[in-house]
């Protein structure tokens, strides 16, 4: 019997990593409170909604792409230490007959995010039209070429920083958009925030999928500096990170301080984790604990900031 008949055909929320779009949904959250702050409460939910689409269906459009070019490339089927909080989901490795259907789900949650991008356009002022449609095709851009050839900018050290934006500044500033807002002092103060998070999990990720990524010439940041000079860059995002938040109520006075709430979890948490990375920084199997910790960092930080800069709406 052949492999991929032995096992479960994956259903779409598999397919489409459905568990990391927390990644893209709290920027969303947390770039439309802060816009609804800076607009004394007025809230556009029909921007809201469409922002949603639009930045699920690119996120789900990303997830989709890079397992198909990671899967071309060779780096998914040599990736020995997989697991569900680092690499690729590894559907295309089991499945191979599944490629057509991935594609035309990438396609089509592009599409879809079109469909979001063109219903934001109908609720903000048209002088916003340039950022939204821009916004729109950079992020259709990062989605495909992050691993995509010619570009592949996963493997040329550029991934970091695309990673970063897409999740930073990016996220936060479309969801500004759709209620009609642009470069306030609190948008520009949150656009780092969630981008950091999310990259502290692709550094980590790298740290334990480095044997593949060397050995089919992906080369980030990781690969080229190797583990143990990668520990204290890992270091410096978190801490750039709770630098970021703290700083907010001495900026921007106006977002309040219940946000602050969000660095609980790494007051708790992060200090293991540095421990972890710094003793195993080349051993994947026993950095893997430390993935899973910093997934769950980054799943408490994303619900307590919006949750934060919530009470502080309601207030």
């Amino acid at each position: 019997m052949a492999k991929s008949e032995m096992k479960q055909t994956p259903n779409l929320a598999r397919m489409i990593r459905a568990p990391f779009l927390s990644s893209i949904l709290a920027p969303l959250i947390t770039g439309t409170i802060a816009a609804v702050i800076v607009n004394n409460g007025a809230f556009s939910l029909p921007g809201f909604f469409f922002v949603l689409v639009m930045g699920i269906g690119l996120h789900a459009a990303t997830n989709v792409y890079n397992d198909i070019y990671d899967t071309i490339q060779g780096t998914d089927k040599l990736n020995a230490h997989r697991n569900e909080f680092s690499g690729g989901s590894g559907i295309l490795v089991d499945f191979p007959e599944l490629m057509p259907k991935m594609y035309n789900i990438a396609r089509v949650s592009l599409v879809i995010a079109l469909i979001g991008a063109v219903g934001i356009s109908f609720f903000i002022d048209q002088k916003l039209y340039p950022w939204l449609a821009g916004l729109y095709l950079l992020s259709a851009f990062f989605a495909k070429f992050y691993t995509a050839a010619p570009v592949k900018l996963a493997y040329r050290g550029m991934g970091e920083v695309s990673v970063w934006f897409a999740f930073g500044p990016m996220a936060i500033l479309v969801a500004a958009v759709s209620q009609n807002v642009l470069f306030e002092p609190l948008i520009l103060m949150m656009m780092p925030i969630s981008g950091l998070s999310t990259l502290s999990i692709l550094w980590m990720g790298q740290m334990i999928d480095l044997e593949a990524d060397k050995a089919t010439g992906k080369h980030g940041m990781v690969s080229r500096i190797g583990t143990q000079a990668s520990v204290a860059p890992y270091i410096f995002i978190q801490f750039l990170l709770i630098a970021n938040v703290a700083a907010i109520p001495f900026v921007v006075p106006d977002a309040g301080f219940f946000f602050l709430v969000a660095l609980i979890p790494y007051l708790l948490t992060l200090p293991g984790i540095i421990r972890i990375v710094s003793r195993h920084h080349s051993e994947p199997d026993k950095l893997k604990p430390g993935a899973k910790l910093n997934v769950m960092l980054h799943l408490q930080f994303s619900l307590l900031l919006p949750l934060g800069l919530g009470i502080t709406l309601l207030l």
